[in-house]
């Protein structure tokens, strides 16, 4: 299950980063109008049964791990945990509290009506934001990610 537990992490950790080194930063070189209108899309897109597999489904297999982990004096029990603590904290907390509000909030704006200077203000009150709480997101997956890693180690 510990294996199960580092694929799933692991899906959302290189998401996390290939977004953060790579869709973020191309981008913000779009103008306002794309931009905003790529961040609906891909918000939209994202919400897809592949994509819940890995991120709900993490949290599914931390609870299963440190329940078959309990009691061995390996370590490996303390690494999972956390794993899963930094994980639900820094990637799903952030997640929900954070940039699905600011997904929400663009969900809601009407690009297609919106003036030059509404499409400006409704970029500065999302991108950066939405790309602060992401690189969070996006060390503490890596993180999660490397202590699972290490649980497996520890393992005899």
């Amino acid at each position: 299950m510990l294996i199960i537990t580092i694929v799933l992490t692991g899906l959302v950790a290189g998401l996390l980063y290939a977004y953060a080194c790579s869709v973020n930063p191309g981008l913000h070189k779009l103008g306002n109008k794309e931009y905003l209108s790529a961040m609906q899309s891909i918000n939209i897109a994202i919400q897809n049964p592949v994509f819940f597999i890995s991120f709900m489904g993490s949290l599914v297999a931390f609870a299963i791990t440190l329940f078959q982990l309990r009691g061995q004096q390996t370590g490996a029990f303390y690494y999972v945990l956390i794993a899963m603590l930094v994980y639900v904290i820094g990637v799903f907390g952030v997640t929900m509290f954070a940039n699905v509000p600011l997904n929400n909030q663009l969900a809601n704006f009407n690009i297609s009506t919106a003036s030059r200077n509404d499409l400006s203000n409704m970029r500065i009150i999302f991108e950066k934001p939405w790309n602060s709480f992401h690189i969070v997101r996006t060390i503490a997956s890596i993180t999660s990610f490397a202590l699972n890693i290490v649980a497996l180690t520890k393992l005899k």
